[in-house]
């Protein structure tokens, strides 16, 4: 344990941080699974304003330091791919 004041303040920080940054992965999570579920039910425009706040939400996570920048692109990418597939085979 921490002797230290400073120490014992940052101890507090990192984990409300870490809360918040749980918070933050937990409910980008829900939207993938939710983004999913409107793909695979081909509810393709429910799908695609799941996508543009999916966009958001992790954009907003790599300016918050959250997750890297480069895994936010990775996951919107994919997911975009997903649609774009699932498109394609409806028309």
């Amino acid at each position: 344990m921490a002797n230290i004041k400073s120490a014992k303040k940052r101890i507090g920080i990192t984990a409300r941080k870490t809360e918040v940054n749980k918070a933050r992965k937990s409910e980008i999570k829900t939207y993938i699974k939710k983004f999913d579920e409107a793909v695979e039910n081909d509810n393709l425009d429910e799908a695609r304003e799941l996508l543009k706040l999916i966009d958001k939400k992790l954009k907003k996570a790599v300016v918050k330091n959250t997750i890297h920048k480069n895994t936010a692109s990775r996951k919107v990418s994919n997911l975009t791919k997903r649609l774009n597939a699932k498109e394609d085979k409806a028309m």
